[in-house]
């Protein structure tokens, strides 16, 4: 069967159902109307571009080890589709295009479509507004300007002079923050599409982004950031060289990713790929991640934000992804504070991060930080240095990071800054070239995870396996071929897990009361 997972005025995107890890279980070709695109296809989920609005399709899906499935689709209608170099821009990576840009932006009429035309478009920030598409055709770059000193400060919160109200407009890191204005940046919109096979290029590598930017004097912009959005849609685009993360949904509601691919190298500083924070209802489907920090990071603030606005992560879909490089490929936190409830992460192929799925917290998150109703299943890991980590020492991007509240292991009385962890299901996965650990999980003493579940897992450990450390907390220690290690756990079921190169026990599990494992099994 054939998912239509998006259907614009001029593109769609569709999957095929099955539960392959990222790469669909045979090679196809794709029958546009009967018309063969010329690409030979792999992955679960492919894209089309170039279609006209409100015209229907027929869409064939041809596998190389025989079969044919189909679908019916009919795109979108549109106001219009406005050339942006009608506006004046000139798209030769030399001239600023900015006001060009933003003029064509702030004239497409409700339903418009902005188009732009294989080339370098230099910008400073772009403001979106609602009822759009972006359109950028194979060959066309949206590149960031590097004149920091020309992109607008935007405040956390703005205060009407009149009557003294709020407005939240910016935030970094799970605080209340001023930022630099993002390269596409949306506020209070909705209904809006950037699609295409064109590229959006924060240009961090050329500015000052990844250097001393501790010394600046407003938190780095994203490549696009969405603040209170509804209904916004990222298909088919390359995202790349980010100053700080690439994507950032920001209390933002029903938003999608689709075949995306973002891309920064491995050494740059926080450029995570998308880091929702306090959403409700995302899906990050049939994309690409090779990136220098975490892929994937599910986040809902830290404790002051999240105590004022109580806005937990809800509802997210991570699904056939392929996450090449990073320090974990699908991360929960640590900016974790108002909670993360109803997330599943599926049908994924991780290669070379340094973990693959990742939780992290700490005491001084808060009460309302609660994890719970989380599946990963169907996951396929090649060379990630350790497998599964749930961490509850985290120990990095906070002033106490090494105070003695932070890493002292015995416990500490349970009050409103306590973190809880609920239930977790580990299922289904194979993976193959870990070397630091196989499974990671420390649980606080005063505040025990409830259960892990890790059901149908093989863990082969590399030959030449080196020693690291699998999770970020004080005072860790190196390890190398470790089993499953867990700690201060209430429940927990290990059911068919086969583990190949372990040195040292196959399973430790200190202040778990309740431990059951059936068909557990050491090579």
């Amino acid at each position: 069967m054939i998912r239509i997972l998006y259907c614009g005025s001029s593109s769609a995107c569709l999957e095929l159902d099955g539960d392959a890890p990222y790469y669909a279980k045979s090679r196809y070709r794709v029958l546009v109307d009967g018309s063969e695109r010329p690409d030979l296809q792999s992955a679960n989920v492919f894209s089309l571009f170039g279609l006209r609005p409100a015209t229907e399709y027929t869409v064939a899906v041809r596998f190389e080890d025989g079969g044919e499935e189909q679908v019916r689709l009919t795109t979108q209608a549109e106001s219009c589709c406005v050339d942006v170099r009608q506006f004046g821009a000139v798209g030769d990576g030399v001239h600023e295009d900015t006001a060009a840009i933003q003029a064509a932006i702030s004239f497409l009429p409700e339903g418009g479509r902005l188009w732009f035309p294989a080339g370098v478009y230099l910008t400073l920030p772009l403001c979106l507004k609602s009822h759009i598409t972006l359109d950028l055709d194979e060959g066309a770059v949206l590149l960031g300007s590097t004149q920091r000193e020309r992109y607008p400060i935007i405040p956390t919160v703005s205060t009407d002079p009149v009557t003294g109200a709020e407005t939240f407009q910016v935030g970094f890191e799970g605080q209340e923050l001023n930022c630099y204005q993002s390269l596409l940046h949306a506020s209070y919109a909705r209904d809006i599409a950037v699609v295409g096979r064109g590229t959006i290029d924060g240009n961090g590598q050329n500015g000052d982004w990844w250097r001393d930017f501790q010394s600046f004097p407003a938190s780095r912009p994203r490549v696009i950031f969405l603040n209170h959005t509804q209904n916004v849609t990222l298909h088919g685009v390359t995202v790349k060289n980010g100053p700080s993360w690439h994507i950032h949904p920001f209390f933002s509601q029903n938003f999608s990713m689709l075949d995306c691919f973002v891309t920064a190298p491995k050494d740059s500083p926080n450029t995570d790929g998308i880091d929702p924070e306090s959403c409700d209802g995302v899906d990050i489907i049939g994309c690409r991640f090779s990136v220098g920090d975490d892929c994937v990071a599910v986040k809902s603030g830290k404790i002051d934000m999240a105590r004022k606005y109580q806005t937990p992560a809800d509802h997210h879909t991570v699904r056939s992804c392929l996450m090449e490089f990073g320090h974990g490929a699908v991360t929960l936190g640590s900016e974790l504070a108002a909670g993360i409830r109803n997330l599943s992460v599926t049908n994924c192929y991780f290669h070379a991060t340094d973990r693959g799925l990742r939780i992290k917290t700490r005491r001084g998150r808060g009460k309302d930080s609660v994890i719970d109703n989380v599946l990963f299943d169907n996951i396929r890991m090649d060379k990630v240095l350790t497998p599964i980590v749930i961490n509850m020492w985290y120990n990095c991007c906070d002033p106490d990071r090494y105070s003695e509240y932070v890493w002292c292991r015995d416990p500490l009385p349970v009050d409103d800054r306590t973190p809880h962890l609920g239930s977790f299901a580990f299922r289904n996965m194979e993976c193959t070239g870990a070397e630091v650990a196989a499974c990671y999980i420390d649980g606080l003493p005063e505040s025990p995870i409830d259960q892990v579940e890790l059901e149908n897992i093989t863990v082969d450990f590399a030959a030449d396996a080196k020693p690291g450390k699998p999770s970020m907390r004080n005072q860790n220690e190196d390890r190398c071929r470790l089993g499953l290690y867990l700690d201060n756990v209430k429940r927990v079921r290990v059911k068919n897990v086969k583990l190949s190169g372990v040195e040292g026990r196959a399973l430790t599990a200190e202040h778990c009361p309740d431990v059951a494992a059936e068909d557990f099994e050491e090579r």
